[in-house]
């Protein structure tokens, strides 16, 4: 059960108008690594989760609070939008070149299709996709995935307080940079605790006989130069065995060779043929 609350968790309050602004807060909206994903991701991986109640908490806790930042970041975007209605852009270029160079990278959909408020799509009107977020069923897989997400995330929210100078924004863009802190850090948290329960590779369980032994602790030097030599070498994986680096790779197996096809496909003819 969910309920609403109609205060925000934190201010979302821009000291001016600026569409520009708006249109690029649409990324930690509805990108890849925006609110809607991570909300989306925990909220999944918690609903999935079998047993394991602390972890299943801890992800729908933060998943219902993501709700709140995605309120958070659409409220900011709709007050960014205030004023400018659609022939703004017009009468700008008419009277202001400084305003018409902010006018004009408008997101037009933000005044045609949106009324001007924001939506769930990107920085450049991609929509947002479910195929963005992990919920795999296995909790240190779906752990190691939320801390990318946190930390694209606050890449992204990084980034975007360089691009304005808005106190309003960047307070609430700071705020957001210290929750991502939070959730890579409780993320790391909770990852180490199934590492120390089930070992760092995953899945944990997978025969040890299934795996081709001679190749699973090499590096292969496949592109040139061998600068990467010195990550691995004299050095002991996290699963405790020894690295090897292999300077240059030899194929294990033959050239393939392919039957051909029946002439009901009507494929091309093999040119060795002819």
């Amino acid at each position: 059960m969910f309920t609403h609350t109609k205060k925000l968790q934190y201010h979302a309050k821009p000291s001016k108008p600026d569409p520009l602004m708006a249109k690029k807060l649409q990324e930690i909206l509805g990108g890849q690594y925006g609110e809607m994903s991570v909300m989306n991701q925990y909220l999944f991986q918690g609903w999935n989760t079998r047993g394991n109640e602390e972890f299943k908490d801890m992800l729908l806790d933060t998943g219902t609070e993501e709700i709140g930042h995605i309120e958070m970041i659409a409220t900011m975007i709709a007050q960014l939008l205030d004023d400018a209605p659609v022939d703004a852009q017009e009468n700008a270029y008419k009277s202001d070149p400084a305003v018409a160079a902010i006018m004009g990278g408008m997101n037009p959909q933000h005044a045609i299709v949106n009324g001007l408020g924001a939506a769930p799509k990107d920085s450049v009107g991609v929509p947002w996709n479910g195929n963005y977020i992990i919920s795999s069923g296995n909790l240190l897989a779906d752990l190691r995935a939320n801390i990318n997400a946190e930390s694209q995330g606050r890449l992204q929210v990084s980034r975007l307080y360089h691009m304005t100078d808005d106190p309003g924004v960047r307070d609430m863009l700071g705020f957001l940079l210290a929750r991502d802190t939070m959730h890579q850090l409780q993320w790391i948290e909770a990852a180490k605790e199934i590492e120390d329960r089930e070992g760092i590779v995953v899945p944990y369980d997978v025969p040890a006989d299934w795996e081709v032994k001679e190749v699973n602790n090499i590096l292969y030097n496949f592109s040139e130069g061998e600068e990467s030599k010195s990550m691995v070498e004299g050095k002991k994986a996290a699963d405790g065995r020894e690295f090897r680096y292999e300077s240059t790779p030899v194929a294990f197996a033959d050239k393939p060779i392919l039957k051909p096809a029946p002439p009901s496909l009507h494929n091309s003819k093999p040119m060795d043929k002819m």
